[in-house]
């Protein structure tokens, strides 16, 4: 757990940054059939969210 602090704490953007790209990446699922399962839920861009607001909470707290 101390490692991935201290990675986060070095490279604080990098939560957001994935996060970004998944909902950039949902929304080019969305129009790939053999993905319709992605981006029928919309799995992705959810998965996205989550992961930018624990990135902007982890940020501060580090």
């Amino acid at each position: 757990m101390q490692k991935l602090a201290d990675f986060l704490e070095r490279v604080k953007g990098l939560p957001i940054v994935i996060s970004i790209l998944l909902v950039i990446l949902n929304f080019i699922v969305q129009y790939i059939p053999s993905l319709a399962f992605l981006g029928d839920s919309n799995l992705l861009l959810h998965l996205g969210v989550v992961v930018g607001l624990l990135g902007v909470l982890l940020a501060e707290a580090l």
